[in-house]
């Protein structure tokens, strides 16, 4: 059971908080000698494998570490220049970490946004009127649940298809937000949401969800 990651939007479809609680990921490292034999090229910032599979790394695939060192975007953490750093013989051998990239901010925001298109084209669609929109789309891996309060706030919360009691968490979250976002003098309406004890009482609320595969005692 797991929750993956919670995402609020605001009634114009701007992402205004996002946090990811488990990012699982199929993940692989080898160790390689040079030269490479994997074709890797630079494509919205990431270094990615472009041609020549093996051992569970696929096209497309990013490159996450090297030797242990995390990559963020073409620069491992200490600022070395990645495809310069794989192309000198002389730093071989080499353990490298292949996985899916992750997404950036810009990628979330517009997701986000294309979500909220999509929630209203489901309303559209409705045979009847008052829709509710789209409250779920299950796939193979993950539900999104999704619950629009009356001002059109959207809470959105994406977990393992077994995952239990999510309309009691996605309503704890709403919960929360009012509590914690709301009551903030300093936050204003329709605004990312930066609030220290929001982040945390979230966090709790994710965890007894987890474990407890539902939400409160009346879930």
């Amino acid at each position: 059971m797991a929750i993956f990651s919670v995402y609020v939007v605001n009634k114009a479809g701007g992402l205004i908080y996002q946090l990811d609680n488990q990012t699982p990921r199929a993940e692989t490292e080898k160790t390689f000698s040079f030269p490479l034999d994997l074709v890797l090229k630079v494509h919205d910032e990431r270094v990615l494998v472009a041609f020549g599979q093996r051992d569970g790394i696929r096209v497309g695939h990013a490159v996450l570490s090297i030797n242990g060192i995390d990559v963020n975007g073409r620069n491992t953490a200490e600022g070395k220049e990645v495809l310069e750093h794989l192309g000198n013989p002389s730093n071989y051998p080499l353990s490298i970490r292949f996985g899916r990239p992750r997404l950036t901010s810009n990628e979330k925001l517009m997701l986000a946004s294309m979500f909220h298109s999509l929630f209203a084209i489901g309303s559209q669609l409705s045979p009847e009127p008052g829709s509710s929109g789209i409250e779920m789309l299950e796939t193979d891996t993950f539900k999104l649940h999704c619950f629009q309060t009356l001002t059109g706030i959207k809470f959105m919360v994406l977990s393992d298809p077994r995952q239990a009691g999510i309309d009691s968490l996605l309503r704890k979250i709403y919960e929360l937000y009012s509590d914690f976002a709301l009551k903030n003098p300093f936050y204003s309406l329709e605004m990312p949401i930066r609030c220290e004890l929001f982040d945390q009482n979230l966090k709790s609320a994710l965890e007894v969800a987890e474990k407890a595969g539902t939400f409160g005692p009346s879930s």
